[in-house]
């Protein structure tokens, strides 16, 4: 069996981001979407919404679960879940440029590969922080967000 990891803070998930997951989930027997924690960055969702969310979202889709990472590195948690590889996905070069070291450090720490698949372009444009901000200003951004995500923001988170 072929287990990948999907990491991310997912603040909140967006269609890119399950565009990406649904796509893993085609190509690995078992994918395990594993919410992280960044320390330097701030919150609009808590750990456990950011996970009822996920797993709301991923909920119809076979093979898929939601966990939290936990602290460490993603290499460790890789390890830990018996991951044959991490699926990334990349909006732009700029996130190639970023994620190609990170890439590269985990495959020397652990053997585990890195899998990047190219954002569709609905949602090439978009990232979490890009949709609280919009969102924040007043504008719509429903279209991009799963139902589990719009009725949060609309609750005032």
């Amino acid at each position: 069996m072929r287990l990948a990891v999907c990491p991310g803070s997912f603040d909140p998930i967006h269609k890119g981001h399950v565009e990406i997951i649904a796509r893993a989930s085609s190509l690995f027997d078992e994918v395990v979407v594993a919410v992280s924690t960044n320390y330097s960055k701030k919150y609009r969702f808590d750990q456990e919404e950011r996970i009822a969310m996920a797993r709301e979202t991923v909920s119809g889709l076979a093979g898929i679960s939601v966990v939290a990472m936990g602290d460490g590195l993603l290499a460790g948690f890789c390890r830990e879940v018996g991951a044959d590889a991490i699926v990334k996905g990349l909006r732009s070069v700029v996130d190639y440029q970023y994620e190609i070291p990170m890439a590269a450090m985990n495959r020397h720490l652990t053997g585990v590969e890195t899998v990047f698949l190219s954002a569709d372009n609905r949602y090439a444009h978009l990232s979490s922080s890009l949709i609280k901000e919009v969102q924040a200003l007043g504008g719509d951004v429903d279209e991009y967000l799963p139902r589990s995500v719009v009725s949060r923001f609309r609750n005032g988170r």
